[in-house]
């Protein structure tokens, strides 16, 4: 048993106790299942694509295709080019997907398979495309995996001769279908011609019919993603899991590109709604204002529950960023805000925002994990905790209140249809958040009853 007695925090540069992440392969199989009639390929062992495939379903609640390269000890002196050459025929012969899109593992990585070459050597079938992305495990999490993915996608695909289409190219981020549902809707509703990329709204949360897809209507079209060489602007929402796509378009076919917060919350959706507006040359809806007032509405009605609460945040940097910067506008205050993800842009990130707000007691750290988290709570404890489900083994040991948002979720379901973006995002939060509280405060009256009872 590891000891979680409060004491000095101990500096930890190799071992990592429940981390705030996962690996890459599981970001860029999501990314690739975001694309229309794209199969995710897994080049390594099958134990790796199969835990890839069991994490994304348990979150999603739908079946993550995914096929193997299915190394065996051979593979791994040898090399997987005869596995890879063996394993693309049978995908398109099999499965007949429009496009397969390869990413690595820690086993491939560590022979140092070059798939660029193996890919050129492979007889592809006319008409289909193979593109790849290196993912190994060992390095980021899946933030930059799922960026990785987007940004192979782009190196092979995107086209600088495209004739200019006039459309913005919306980066969603890592987030749910949800989110990119509401996403589009917004810029539908503001007038906007876009493609949004990937867009997983119609492949991981796509209806039951009765009768089994293989490939949903949903996903980015190939040509779509050619044709984002010729975009008028590019919204990157989520300023470290869409920077890196971004740019690499930008090298590559010079579409310029704004880096825009993950839009949770008042001023992250007001940034991401005026950029359209300024993009498209048209009025924000009535129907868009009218959301806003009614969030403002339900935000003044509540506050007396959730001001100035301590809370700590867990998960991915972007969404701790944006839940972070809603609960400031709350009133709430951030103690703690970790993530997995090493990119030491979330704690840049994080002590601008704090500052703007005036806290100045509030630990923010990257490549961190669950194990520092909860002893951070015991050392100093929080009102409410906010994250992914395996802080709900925190939650239940300091007994504080606990909030799922944001990924993983494994024991509860709707939550990728719902979103955490955009003012309807803001309040589901804001539901959430309150009536946690409101339920703790209803159990300690309670409490207290029963102890003058006695």
């Amino acid at each position: 048993m590891l000891d979680m007695t409060p004491k000095e925090l101990v500096n930890r540069k190799s071992l990592r106790v429940n981390p705030a992440k996962t690996c890459q392969p599981v970001g860029a199989m999501y990314a690739a299942l975001g694309v229309h009639r794209c199969m995710p390929h897994s080049h390594g062992s099958q134990g790796c694509c199969s835990y890839h495939r069991t994490f994304l379903a348990r979150h999603f609640k739908e079946p993550a295709i995914a096929t193997t390269s299915s190394f065996s000890e051979g593979a791994c002196v040898f090399g997987g080019g005869s596995n890879l050459k063996k394993a693309v025929k049978n995908i398109f012969d099999i499965y007949d997907p429009d496009i397969v899109a390869v990413h690595t593992t820690c086993l491939s990585e560590t022979i140092g398979d070059d798939l660029k070459t193996l890919i050129q050597q492979l007889e592809i079938p006319e008409g289909k495309l193979v593109v790849h992305t290196n993912t190994p495990s060992y390095v980021g999490s899946h933030i930059t995996g799922f960026a990785n993915m987007m940004t192979g996608f782009i190196k092979y695909l995107s086209d600088e001769k495209t004739t200019a289409t006039g459309k913005v190219g919306i980066f969603p981020g890592f987030v749910n279908p949800g989110d990119m549902h509401e996403l589009k809707r917004i810029a539908k509703m503001i007038g906007v011609k876009y493609t949004m990329f990937p867009d997983t709204d119609g492949t991981m949360n796509s209806a039951l019919t009765g009768h089994y897809e293989m490939y949903p209507k949903g996903g980015t079209t190939i040509n779509e993603i050619r044709e984002l060489g010729g975009a008028q602007h590019v919204l990157a929402l989520g300023e470290i899991t869409s920077a890196a796509p971004a740019m690499e378009l930008k090298r590559k076919c010079g579409v310029d590109f704004s880096s825009l917060p993950l839009p949770i919350g008042i001023e992250a959706t007001d940034k991401y709604i005026m950029a359209l507006s300024h993009l498209s040359k048209r009025e924000v809806s009535a129907e868009l204002e009218e959301e806003r007032g009614q969030l403002l509405d339900i935000m003044i009605d509540s506050h007396a529950y959730y001001g100035d609460k301590r809370a700590a945040l867990a998960g991915d940097p972007d969404t701790v960023l944006g839940i972070a910067a809603f609960c400031l506008e709350l009133g709430m205050k951030p103690k703690y805000m970790i993530t997995g993800t090493p990119d030491e842009k979330f704690t840049k990130k994080a002590k601008e925002m704090l500052l703007k707000y005036g806290v100045t007691d509030c630990i923010a750290k990257a490549n961190a994990d669950l194990f520092e988290l909860h002893q951070l709570i015991k050392n100093e404890p929080v009102d409410l905790l906010i994250g992914g489900t395996h802080c709900k083994y925190i939650a239940r040991a300091e007994d504080v209140p606990f909030v799922r948002a944001g990924f993983p979720i494994l024991d509860r379901y709707v939550h990728p249809y719902m979103p955490l973006v955009g003012y309807r995002g803001a309040m589901r939060l804001t539901e959430m958040i309150s009536n946690t509280l409101l339920d703790r405060q209803d159990r300690d009256s309670e409490d207290k009853d029963f102890e003058l009872v006695m």
